[in-house]
């Protein structure tokens, strides 16, 4: 790296494309960046260095940006950009009751369109679109430092849905070293649970054979001691391992179009579903 670089804010795509021949693909900016940053014992944000942002953010949420802009999230139209801007934000506010992490893009838009906020809030939403990005863990972590509030996760019951989670809840093992600044050890997982499919009957049909890599996965998280000390989440894969199948969220939609948003995710919060 040019160190001129780290007394100006950069995107790492930006990097990527002062020299492609040079760093081949953005993973390997990335695993340099990660590798500073480590060996500098420093936040990689403190390098100056910023992610490309994919996560989003809409619900029950107003704050000032740093130029002092007011910006209302509490509208269906106000999906907003998890930016790495996030972390100077002020004077954050909410009367959310609790944060729901989702993994899938489709179905944070799902939720808006039928208007979870209004009928299951007031909440904050937020999607990190799959494996979630440094900005969108760091905002999970500041609204969790901010309001103490519940912050439930809702992933496919797969093992790459469940990676995910763990993510949110335990680090990832590129990020350990600054784990202590990107988790909320408290999250909890809402769904979809292994055991979910069978209490609600899911046809056969619906559900998806774990493939080799699937049960590879399967097997390296069992192992994980953060997973083998938890007993519910110990059956909830054995759920899994027995049947050797896997669903995604979707897949409620089989027994209504409108099951998640009316029936499934009500009842989770209401009665304590989550472990």
């Amino acid at each position: 790296f040019n160190l001129c670089y780290f007394f100006v804010f950069l995107n790492s795509r930006d990097i990527f494309y002062e020299n492609v021949q040079l760093y081949g693909s953005q993973t390997t900016v990335d695993s340099i960046v990660t590798d500073i940053s480590c060996m500098l014992k420093v936040p990689r944000r403190s390098l100056h260095i910023l992610s490309t942002s994919k996560g989003c953010v809409a619900g029950n949420l107003l704050y000032i940006e740093q130029d002092g802009t007011k910006v209302d999230c509490s509208f269906n139209t106000s999906v907003r950009s998890l930016h790495s801007r996030w972390i100077s934000v002020e004077d954050l506010r909410t009367a959310a009751r609790f944060v729901l992490v989702i993994e899938k893009d489709a179905t944070f838009q799902r939720l808006l369109d039928d208007d979870f906020c209004g009928k299951c809030g007031p909440c904050i939403l937020i999607t990190g679109k799959g494996v979630p990005d440094l900005n969108t863990r760091l905002f999970v972590r500041k609204l969790w430092d901010t309001f103490q509030i519940p912050i439930f996760t809702l992933v496919d019951a797969d093992p790459h849905g469940i990676e995910i989670m763990c993510i949110y809840k335990y680090g990832s093992l590129s990020m350990s070293f600054e784990a202590h600044n990107l988790t909320v050890p408290s999250t909890a997982w809402l769904g979809l649970l292994p055991s979910d499919i069978e209490r609600l009957h899911v046809p056969a049909e619906a559900l998806i054979p774990l493939s080799t890599l699937d049960q590879r996965k399967l097997q390296s998280l069992q192992k994980r001691p953060y997973v083998s000390c938890q007993p519910l989440w110990k059956q909830e894969l054995e759920i899994m391992t027995s049947r050797k199948m896997k669903a995604e969220i979707q897949v409620l939609t089989s027994l209504s179009p409108t099951f998640l948003t009316s029936i499934y995710l009500p009842n989770k919060l209401e009665y304590g579903g989550w472990i």
